[in-house]
Order: C-alpha cells, then structure tokens, then sequence
C-alpha cells in the first residue's frame, strides 16, 4: 500500500489527466458504474484462470503446470470472457467499444508486461494483471503514447510500457483481491492428503476436512472430484454436507439463508459457487462472548481443540440463491 501523502497525490494527479481526455473519463466511469467493488471483474479472471487449468478433467491447480501454449492464449480469453460478461460491443479498430469509444484490452501474466501493438498507440488500452500465487490482480485504463513505450523488436512488433510511466495509468481496481485458489495456497500436506483418496466423494469430505473456515469455489470442487455431477457431490443426501455432520461439520453454500448464519458466526460469506465448512458445537458456559447462531432449536458455535465432536444440526431448507 501507498503511504497517505503519496496515494493522496497519485489520486489527484489522476483525477487531473482524466479531466484531460473526457474519452478516457467516460470509460473509466462507465466501467466503476458496472463494476463498483470489481467483483465481477474478479470473477471472470478466476473463472478465465480455472478454465486453462481444466481441473475436472487435469486435475491442475497450478499455472506452472499449463503448457506454454495455453498461457499465450490466457490473454485471448480474458479478452472473451469480459466481453461475455460486460456484453461490451466490438470496436472498430480496436477489441471493444466503451462508452462509444475504442478500447483495446490487454491481459499479462507478469505485472507491467503487457504487449503494446503499433495500431494500439493513441487508443486507450485496459491493462489486466493477476496473480494467482500473490491472490491479487489490477485493472487500468492508459491512453498509450509512442514516447512512452519501450522498444520492441520481436515479429509482432509489439512494445512494452516504460516502468516510468506506468504511473499515467489510471487505475480501476489496484492490488485488489483474487478469490483464492484453495488447493494452491493450502498446505501440501493437507494437499497430499486430499488427494490420497481415489474416490471423488472421499476426497472432497476430506477438502472439506481439511478447509475450514475459508472460502472454497465451485472449480476447486470440479477439480477435487473430477467428476461431471460434482455439485450433488456436496450437498446432503449422500454428498459431503451430509458424510460430514456426524462430525459436527457444516458446509455453507451461496444461498440467503446460510449466508446469514456464515455473518452470525463470523465465518467468511459464501459469494457465488462458494462454500465456507466449519465445525460446530451447541453453546455452553465455555463459549461465553463468542458469536453464536440458533439451528434446529439450539445455540451454536465455532468448535476449537477443547470442544469434543458433536453431530451438527441440519442446515434451514433454501430455495433461493443470491445474486453475486
């Protein structure tokens, strides 16, 4: 993060250049308005990602281990799968139109690598970072200039953005947050462990085990099963939600009623296609001041080292899933 003074004057300086080029304003602003928080932004990167790892049928969970050929076409993708979502019209010389305006997007594996084609110079380009092993990405506009570009002399003759002026670009999202790649940033331990069972449905009880109290999305889940039905893997009658209850471990999903109960214990909120698992035990003397919630009659908590396993209670009925 920037220190006060210093983001104070980026800002200002920003907010300068895009009185300067109301073209450059309007995209921005078009975008902030469809996009406030960045999560569907953020989305369709994890999505883009977990779509060149093929989880369900590779069971990669790593971008090292993508062949050199599919991360040259990660770009071409981010470029599709934004324009799916935002529903951006297709420029006229450049990759959309926003705002009525031509924009070019860019996607770079390495933050500052983005290539840079001649016809792009005087077009504003999105620039798109992300980072799955740091859980980060970024998103900004920049009217690209010749003078601020590198030279370049591969076949395509493409350039890159001088280091220098990467502070022209105005940024959409910063260092904002990528949802996390579960199997990536676990420990490899509980990784191995996972992974140890042949069965589908046994390795996901075990994920579910093992992953507590963090956010799991529905690609991890693909990958853990390798199965086609690996959603009916997880919820109850047969699935993980029910295997796991009589070790007192419920699995919230993205509906209403079970983000509620994530907010009154304090556990992380499901987003879309998200599942946080925590075990639980009903309230006693031993848990005063923790947050509780009330199922099936009884108060609830977290359940730590002290608590013995308790089945937990069944999870409300739901019928209606939240908007993302």
């Amino acid at each position: 993060m920037l220190p006060l003074d210093i983001a104070a004057a980026t800002n200002i300086r920003a907010q300068a250049l895009l009185r300067e080029d109301p073209e450059l304003a309007g995209v921005y602003n078009l975008l902030r308005d469809l996009d406030p928080d960045g999560i569907r932004f953020s989305t369709v990167l994890r999505d883009t990602i977990d779509q060149l790892l093929n989880g369900e049928v590779t069971g990669r969970f790593d971008w090292k281990t993508l062949y050199k050929t599919e991360k040259t076409h990660a770009g071409t993708l981010v470029e599709i799968n934004l324009q799916r979502e935002f529903k951006f019209s297709d420029g006229a010389d450049m990759d959309y139109q926003i705002a009525d305006v031509d924009v070019d997007c860019k996607y770079s594996q390495q933050f500052g690598g983005w290539m840079i084609p001649p016809e792009a110079i005087g077009h504003i380009c999105l620039l798109v970072w992300a980072d799955d092993y740091k859980s980060c990405w970024s998103a900004g506009l920049l009217r690209i200039k010749r003078e601020w570009l590198n030279g370049g002399n591969n076949r395509d003759l493409k350039l890159t953005i001088k280091s220098e002026h990467r502070k022209n670009i105005h940024w959409l999202w910063r260092d904002a947050e990528l949802p996390e790649n579960v199997l990536l940033h676990m420990a490899g331990a509980d990784r191995e462990a996972v992974f140890a069972f042949q069965s589908g449905q046994a390795r996901l009880n075990e994920l579910f085990r093992r992953v507590q109290r963090r956010r799991i999305g529905r690609n991890v889940v693909r990958t853990v099963a390798q199965q086609k039905d690996y959603m009916k893997r997880v919820r109850g009658n047969g699935g993980s939600r029910s295997d796991l209850q009589n070790e007192g471990i419920i699995i919230l999903g993205d509906y209403a009623s079970h983000r509620k109960i994530a907010a009154q214990l304090g556990l992380p909120i499901p987003r879309e296609g998200e599942f946080v698992s925590s075990r639980v035990v009903p309230l006693t003397s031993h848990h005063i001041g923790r947050r509780h919630v009330a199922l099936d009659g009884r108060e609830w908590v977290i359940g730590d080292a002290a608590d013995p396993p308790q089945p937990a209670p069944p999870l409300p009925k739901h019928t209606e899933k939240v908007a993302r």
